[in-house]
């Protein structure tokens, strides 16, 4: 029986399954192995064993990356003998998925579109890789191309302007890089500073991951160890060394089912495997980066932020458990930020996972793991809310959602919230005087691990005097040199041509 008021049709999450496959572990598994047996997983822990995956009626799925598959679910539900009548799968590229999915759902769930849900996901880079360096064969299930899900979920809008792409910004590293000495700037803090911040962030994730038995690397970090380069731990492009990464060669699922209270009840799911969705919200930031007022800033995860924990009823101090998209430093220290929280709090670290770079970066599937955790930890303070971010492109897409064991107050409704406009214009193939506002150095690996790296570029983002931006992709040796051996962050500059820039005046942030 249903508790008193409860609506029947109230999504609730019964059941997380996690699996880590390791490359010291026998065989090569893929993301159809790896996501069908999360969910297994999430089957078992829901108490119903295969009762509930067998029963599905819709099945969503975060693309996977490492076998770019057009429809997973379907491929998950052969897997696990389900015949869904519906498959959702998020576009191919997008850390938001995870939660956009569940929201998603869990409005089919309210709107009475469905009664039982899996959500899953995995990559297998690093199987993929294993196989292609040793030449060994893949057992993966084959798919055609032309075949499609009953619902695509998201944006795949191309992420990079022109000038972004002339300027050799063609990753997340690079734009993150970019992105976090802008903060830096806005900060006002030095370079030295500004490292041993991130370096402690980091490290504290990386004790968080060494508890997490879904780790990639379990493993604590010293804060001094991660910012600093090494032969293990090769600058890519600053402020960044490998271990301030996400790391995306990893074999990881994670499966989630979700009912509706009526469905649950009714599978003799125990009343104590409960969590339930208080609060799911997605939002967009301008979507090129170098067209927002400040690229330091994200007002999009202030707005779901706000929308998700307004439907919870609560505020961010309410909330307990907490888990923010960690793939870069940056990425951490803008939604804290714009969520109104400390990233020192040791009350409250802003990880239950331990992130990107040490737990691990399955593409597009990560916050399925940290909704997976948050479910365990909910179950065990049943009286506590916990909330998760959603990541994709360039601080760009974004999901919230607020998680608890107590039952909520309304019916889930899944928000699209508004984002205040904050563009900036561009202005590409402007020559004349300038400001530095951000730069990062771009580095080439080394031949071999005894030679150090080498700085490939600089590439430096640069207000007009009529606050437009622009972007300089530097080569010369002189300039290179100078963002290398100074911080000339703040100088003023004269542009020449998209390659050249000199510097006129130099500043040390200290």
């Amino acid at each position: 029986m249903l508790p008193a008021g409860m609506d029947p049709r109230t999504p609730v999450l019964v059941g997380a399954g996690q699996v880590v496959h390791r490359n010291d572990e026998p065989g090569l598994p893929g993301p159809v192995a790896l996501a069908a047996e999360s969910l297994r997983r999430a089957g078992a822990d829901s108490g119903t064993a295969d009762r509930l995956l067998r029963s599905a009626d819709l099945i969503a799925a975060a693309a996977p990356v490492s076998r770019p598959y057009a429809d997973l679910g379907a491929l998950v539900a052969a897997e696990l003998g389900a015949t869904p009548k519906r498959t959702m799968q998020s576009v191919r590229f997008g850390g938001d998925a995870p939660q956009r999915l569940l929201n998603t759902v869990a409005q089919a769930i309210a709107d009475g579109q469905s009664d039982i849900a899996l959500i899953t996901g995995a990559e297998a880079v690093a199987a993929w890789n294993t196989a292609t360096r040793t030449g060994a064969a893949l057992d993966w299930p084959e798919q055609p191309d032309d075949l499609a899900p009953s619902e695509l979920i998201g944006s795949d809008r191309a992420p990079n302007s022109d000038m972004e792409t002339d300027a050799g910004m063609w990753g997340p590293v690079y734009f993150y890089a970019l992105m976090e000495t802008a903060l830096r700037g806005r900060l006002g803090l030095g370079e030295a500073e500004h490292r041993a911040r991130i370096g402690g962030l980091w490290s504290r994730l990386s004790d968080i991951a060494a508890r997490n038995p879904y780790a990639w690397q379990p493993e604590s970090h010293a804060a001094a160890d991660l910012v600093t380069p090494s032969s293990t731990n090769r600058l890519v492009s600053t402020p960044y060394p490998k271990l301030l990464i996400a790391n995306l060669s990893v074999n990881q699922g994670a499966g989630l089912i979700v009912c509706s209270a009526a469905a649950a009840d009714a599978a003799g799911v125990p009343r104590d495997r409960w969590v339930f969705p208080h609060g799911g919200a997605t939002a967009t930031d301008e979507w090129i980066v170098t067209e927002r007022a400040d690229m330091s800033v994200s007002p999009a995860i202030a707005a779901a932020g706000q929308a998700a924990l307004g439907a919870a009823g609560i505020g961010i101090d309410e909330v307990a458990h907490i888990d923010l998209y960690s793939c870069f430093p940056v990425a951490v220290q803008v939604a804290a930020e714009a969520l109104g929280l400390p990233i020192d709090d040791p009350a409250r670290p802003l990880s239950v996972t331990g992130g990107l770079t040490f737990a691990g970066g399955p593409g597009n599937n990560y916050t399925t793991h940290s909704i997976a955790t948050l479910v365990g930890l909910l179950r065990e303070d049943p009286d506590a809310y916990g909330l998760a971010t959603a990541l994709g492109w360039y601080i760009t897409k974004h999901g919230v959602g607020v998680y608890s064991a107590k039952p909520p107050a309304r019916l889930f409704h899944s928000i699209e919230a508004e984002v205040p406009v904050a563009r900036r214009a561009a202005a590409p193939g402007y020559t004349g005087p300038v400001n530095v506002e951000s730069y990062t150095v771009v580095y080439r690996k080394g031949p071999a691990p005894e030679h150090a790296d080498e700085a490939e570029a600089v590439v430096v983002s640069a207000l007009t005097p009529t606050g437009a931006r622009i972007l300089v992709r530097a080569s010369d040796a002189e300039t290179v040199a100078a963002f290398v051996d100074g911080d000339p962050l703040g100088a003023a500059a004269e542009i020449a041509a998209a390659d050249k820039l000199a510097l006129l005046t130099e500043r040390t942030v200290k």
